[in-house]
């Protein structure tokens, strides 16, 4: 199991309540789960209702066939980062990189982020 972000992944779902989230395939234009993340791999993920202020963003785990995602840790939501109770409705299910996760470089080329010490260090060794 690896962790694995990737662009343009994105599915609908119409799963409700706080469990496991049943991907009912892509949305026209990008790719599915199974494609852009894999089998039983962990992504960064957000889950929008439509026409609901319902959402989450949290860190899933695919199973083996990349059906279901598993929403193993919430890191920000609706619900006061807390888990959504989601309610009926299609759902937007796609891979995104959280900003709490985030390490950038700033305007003045010096790393931002919840570890950018770490990355600064790493950066040093590497070059």
């Amino acid at each position: 199991m690896a962790l694995v972000i990737n662009d343009r992944v994105k599915e609908s779902s119409t799963s409700t309540g706080t469990g496991v989230f049943a991907l009912n395939g892509a949305v026209t234009g990008f790719e599915s789960f199974a494609t852009g993340i894999g089998n039983n791999n962990t992504t960064y993920y957000a889950i929008f209702n439509q026409g609901t202020n319902e959402w989450e963003v949290g860190l899933g785990t695919l199973d083996a066939t990349s059906a279901n995602l598993t929403r193993t840790t919430v890191i920000s939501s609706s619900n006061s980062d807390a888990a959504v109770n989601f309610t009926g409705g299609t759902k937007d299910v796609f891979c995104t990189l959280p900003a709490s996760k985030a390490v950038y470089l700033d305007s003045t080329g010096a790393p931002v982020g919840a570890a950018s010490n770490g990355f600064a260090v790493a950066m040093a060794i590497a070059l």
